[in-house]
């Protein structure tokens, strides 16, 4: 696929199934976000992949973080966030591991790896796949950083689910460039 066309194409998967990206195209995906802006290069990406025989432990992780935030959280409540885990086959949490005593701004940082997330969401598609970016509030929540291999002051960029994309495309209207650009005056 010409690189111009997926980006103009680039659009969240509706719906994701069974099979996902290969190893061998896992490696192809992450070697793609690691060509990501880096000021300073201090290489804050921090890739942590979800294999689809973990997304159950996944989603108790997600459901405990309910439950901590929602202590009066119904069974049903709690089974719907469970099964956010099975999305997708593969989840990937694209994370900043920042360095606060650094001369570069921990936006810097974290943009960097919004950078790295991105580039994932143009890989997948261009490798055949569908991926959707979504973040939510256990990306934010210090145990799941904690059960990730992350630091509290981390930060989750996202939770990227990938796989095959099952349907059609989004009905979601794609915005006008031109609304979102002004030319400076001088």
């Amino acid at each position: 696929m010409d690189a111009l066309e997926l980006l103009l194409t680039r659009e969240s998967a509706l719906k994701l199934v069974s099979p996902g990206p290969s190893a061998a195209e896992l490696d192809r995906i992450f070697a793609s976000a690691v060509r990501a802006p880096d000021h300073g290069r201090l290489r804050p990406w921090h890739f942590v992949l979800i294999h689809e025989d973990q997304r159950g432990q996944f989603g108790d992780l997600m459901a405990a973080s309910l439950r901590r935030r929602m202590p009066t959280a119904s069974e049903t409540e709690l089974q719907r966030e469970r099964d956010k885990a099975f999305r997708a086959p593969v989840i990937v949490a694209v994370a900043a591991k920042l360095r606060k005593d650094h001369k570069i701004p921990e936006v810097e940082q974290i943009a960097s790896a919004a950078a790295a997330a991105q580039t994932i969401m143009l890989a997948v598609p261009a490798l055949g796949y569908g991926a959707v970016w979504k973040t939510g509030a256990p990306a934010y929540d210090p145990t799941v950083k904690a059960a990730l291999g992350l630091a509290p002051d981390d930060a989750i960029i996202g939770f990227l689910y990938i796989g095959t994309r099952a349907g059609g495309p989004s009905p979601l209207p794609r915005p006008d460039a031109g609304d979102f650009v002004t030319s400076w005056a001088g």
